[in-house]
């Protein structure tokens, strides 16, 4: 095929090496962006005039501005599981189909919420900073004393695929685990996860660790502000591996602060990238990565995969095999 009969797709950023991006550059014209910082929306809304497809992720907006301005889009694949960063309804009311990654990342999400988890219970960075700055002198009995796992309660606000998959390691520990969900899960899978359903309130207040798993949206944006870190524990320590905005910002560095909470660790944060003047990271009780949850060679290798996959089906008129807005098939 010459190349002037080829599809033409944008990538977002440089994705892992993986087979399927040869097939790819088989039946389209591939444009990767190559810079560390994800594409300006300016430079975006440039590059949809002209492409057939875009694969992009959670750091782009694609908004109905920028699709009415791509008349020649025909997928929109993201390498991601959530897609809260594109419109969803005018993306369908133009007829463009959007892939996500569903899946694949449940236990790489899930292995690095136990690691955080672990981490702040145990002050393992709080520690490691003691080292290195020479203030380790000699055993002391009431050094950096933590929290224990085994016998505490569990919180989990979410228990899709991720907040499952935590459970199911959470019960290694012994521990009493709590769940909240706008939708109950049948008895039997309570029963096989061995989790019990709490109100958001009764969860917030029994938990000595809380972990939010839930999907960013109207009704959980600020889900835990004020009012939710006055029910919880002194003791509590509060994971986020979600969305940065399902806490307020403003609300969980007065918790920390003020030791109403006794920590906190986060992959996600709000805004994102967190700001370099963000009172949070003067915090010793808070621990910040950079939004690492599914960031294991095999996790993002599978994931580029199935972008790609998606991207090529939407290229060829054939169904996406992960489709959030699969209406569009009906």
């Amino acid at each position: 095929m010459s190349p002037a009969n080829l599809a033409r797709v944008f990538i977002t950023r440089r994705l892992p090496q993986v087979d399927e991006l040869e097939q790819l550059r088989q039946i389209a014209v591939v444009e990767t962006w190559s810079e560390r910082q994800p594409p300006t929306y300016s430079v975006l809304l440039e590059k949809v005039k002209s492409i057939d497809g875009l694969l992009c992720l959670l750091t782009d907006s694609i908004d109905r501005q920028l699709l009415e301005i791509a008349p020649s889009l025909k997928v929109i694949s993201q390498m991601a599981v959530g897609y809260d960063n594109i419109d969803i309804p005018a993306a369908t009311a133009r007829g463009v189909p959007v892939g996500n990654t569903p899946g694949v990342l449940t236990n790489a999400t899930a292995d690095l919420t136990w690691a955080l988890l672990m981490a702040a219970a145990r002050r393992i960075v709080e520690a490691q900073s003691f080292v290195r700055g020479g203030q380790w002198l000699t055993w002391e009995p009431t050094l950096l004393l933590g929290a224990d796992l085994s016998g505490s309660t569990l919180g989990i606000v979410g228990l899709g695929r991720i907040g499952q998959a935590v459970a199911r390691r959470a019960r290694g520990f012994d521990m009493k685990i709590l769940y909240y969900s706008r939708h109950r899960l049948e008895p039997s899978l309570e029963e096989s996860l061995g989790v019990e359903y709490a109100e958001l309130k009764t969860l917030l207040s029994e938990s000595d660790f809380i972990s939010l798993h839930t999907a960013l949206s109207a009704e959980t944006y600020h889900l835990i502000g004020d009012r939710q870190f006055q029910l919880m524990k002194s003791s509590a320590i509060l994971i986020n591996t979600a969305r940065g905005s399902i806490v307020d910002s403003q609300a969980l560095y007065q918790a920390l602060s003020t030791n109403q909470i006794a920590g906190a660790a986060l992959d996600v944060t709000d805004p994102e990238p967190i700001p370099m003047d963000s009172p949070l990271l003067k915090l010793d009780n808070v621990i910040i990565t950079p939004h690492i949850g599914s960031a294991s060679y095999q996790t993002r290798a599978k994931m580029a995969q199935m972008a790609i996959n998606n991207l090529i089906a939407g290229l060829e008129g054939k169904r996406l095999p992960h489709c959030v807005n699969d209406e569009l098939y009906r």
